[in-house]
C-alpha cells in the first residue's frame, strides 16, 4: 500500500485553521504535523510576507509548488496543512489528488474576515481583506473542491469540533494508519 494513502491533507482558504486544525488532528491519530507554509519559511529563512515584499507572489507560489512536491513525496501517514493558494496551480492539484484523503476546511470570506483581521503576515490581503477574500474564495472554491475528498463547513465550530469533524471524516480508526 502506498505510505501517503494515510496521510491527511487540510486544504481551504486562508483564516480556516488549517495549521491549528492540523495540529489537533496530528495529536488526535498520533501523527506528525506538517504545514507547507512554515516548511517554505524554514527552507529560505524568511517569512511568507518577507518572500512576497521582497521578491514576489510568483517566487513564493514556485517554493510552495516545490516544497509541497517534496512533504507529499516523503513516507507518512502525517497530518498536511497546506497553503491557501496552492491549489491554483494545476500540477499541485494533481499532487493533492492523490495524496491520502484531502479535507477543505471551508468557510464563508465574511468570516475569515473577522478571523484574519488582527493578522499582518497576510500578504494578499494588504489593501481590501473583505473583497481580497471574497475574490480568492471565489477564484479558488472549484480548485478545492475538484481535490477535496471531504468538505467541513468551519463558519460555526470551535477548532476542536472541526478536528473532531475531520477525524471522524477520514475514517477515524482507519485514519490512524
Amino acid at each position: 500500500m502506498d505510505e501517503r494513502a494515510g496521510d491527511v491533507v487540510l486544504i481551504g482558504m486562508m483564516g480556516t485553521g488549517k495549521t491549528t486544525v492540523g495540529r489537533l488532528v496530528a495529536d488526535r491519530l498520533g501523527r506528525a504535523f506538517v504545514d507547507t507554509d512554515r516548511e517554505v519559511e524554514a527552507r529560505t529563512g524568511r517569512t511568507v510576507a518577507a518572500i512576497f515584499a521582497e521578491e514576489g507572489e510568483a517566487v513564493f507560489r514556485r517554493w510552495e509548488s516545490l516544497v509541497l512536491r517534496e512533504v507529499l513525496a516523503r513516507r507518512g501517514p502525517r497530518v498536511v496543512a497546506v497553503a491557501g493558494g496552492a491549489v491554483g496551480d494545476a500540477a499541485n492539484r494533481a499532487l493533492l489528488a492523490g495524496a491520502g484523503v484531502t479535507v477543505w476546511l471551508r468557510a464563508d470570506p465574511t468570516v475569515l474576515v473577522e478571523r484574519v483581521r488582527s493578522g499582518t503576515h497576510r500578504p494578499l490581503l494588504a489593501d481590501d481583506p473583505a473583497g481580497a477574500l471574497r475574490r480568492l474564495a471565489d477564484e479558488r472554491a472549484p480548485w478545492y473542491a475538484e481535490v477535496a475528498d471531504v468538505v467541513v463547513d468551519v463558519d460555526a465550530l470551535h477548532p476542536d469540533a472541526v478536528a473532531d469533524a475531520v477525524v471522524a471524516a477520514c475514517g477515524g480508526a482507519s485514519c490512524s494508519g
